[in-house]
């Protein structure tokens, strides 16, 4: 049986697209194999300006040990720690209650409220930089973590609430009447029916918020200066030197920053896979 010049174009699309893969990911890991041999070399191969050869030598305990042992990067990781899990706790439960508020009840002006967090979110935050870093100030919150972690929950919380509120429209209404009709408390109903189905949506959340406030960088200078408050994205600036960049050293922080976001994902893969495909499929 000869096969039909359909089955024939797709096999060539097929071939096609899989002659691609190994292209796509070769520059989508470029920056990053870069980034892992420039943490490895050794500092006279930038003096000497041996930027993309091969490295004299191989310094990795080296290079990490400074990381780790002689300078702020524990400091900088643990004020990450502090800012990011705060900020991802206080997000995801602010955007659960809103979406339960603008997903369940009908109200006068539930739509104008709805479109004002969605609008929040195409507002480009290097227009408030200067607004922001003065209320900050006037408020005794300039250089803290807690001012950080204020206005890192003010800015996400619009996008999270239009992820959680789609999420609750879609969720089975008859639950919810069901629960009133037996005279179940509103908060109950939110506590005890609502928010266990929102398992998968608030661990997909969680991971994005949680990749998102670790790899800010620019709140993390404007708003913060020194390594009592500076997160890990701020604090790989410092080791820059007097005259020329430590690439070496800025490199072996990124990498180092770079894996608890990895790690959280891993370990969230399941449900924020599950968060994000649910309902696409009928």
């Amino acid at each position: 049986m000869f096969p039909t010049p359909i089955a024939k174009t797709s096999r060539q699309w097929q071939l096609t697209y899989q002659a691609i893969l190994p292209i796509a990911l070769i520059l989508w890991l470029l920056p990053l194999i870069a980034v892992m041999v420039f943490s490895i070399r050794p500092d006279s191969d930038f003096t000497n300006g041996n930027y993309w050869g091969m490295p004299s030598s191989f310094n990795l305990l080296e290079n990490y040990g400074k990381v780790f042992f002689e300078s702020d990067m524990p400091r900088y990781l643990l004020n990450s720690l502090f800012i990011t899990i705060p900020t991802v706790i206080g997000t995801v439960a602010l955007s659960c209650m809103t979406g339960f508020a603008l997903g369940i009840y009908k109200f006068k002006g539930n739509l104008l409220i709805f479109f004002m967090f969605i609008a929040g979110n195409f507002v480009p935050f290097q227009i408030l930089m200067v607004p922001v870093r003065d209320l900050t100030i006037s408020m005794n919150l300039y250089d803290t973590k807690t001012g950080l972690i204020l206005f890192h929950i003010a800015f996400q919380t619009g996008f999270c609430t239009l992820f959680m509120r789609n999420f609750i429209r879609a969720l089975p209404y008859p639950l919810i009447e069901a629960a009133r009709v037996e005279g179940v408390a509103e908060w109950r109903i939110f506590w005890f029916v609502v928010l266990p189905l929102m398992k998968p949506a608030i661990a997909a959340l969680a991971v994005l918020i949680f990749t998102f406030i670790w790899n800010d960088y620019f709140w993390a200078i404007v708003l913060t200066q020194g390594p009592d408050s500076q997160p890990v994205t701020a604090g790989i600036t410092a080791f820059n030197s007097q005259y020329r960049a430590a690439y070496h050293l800025m490199s072996a922080g990124s990498i180092v920053a770079a894996l608890p976001p990895v790690a959280m994902f891993f370990l969230m893969q399941k449900h924020f896979i599950a968060g994000l495909t649910l309902g696409a499929v009928k």
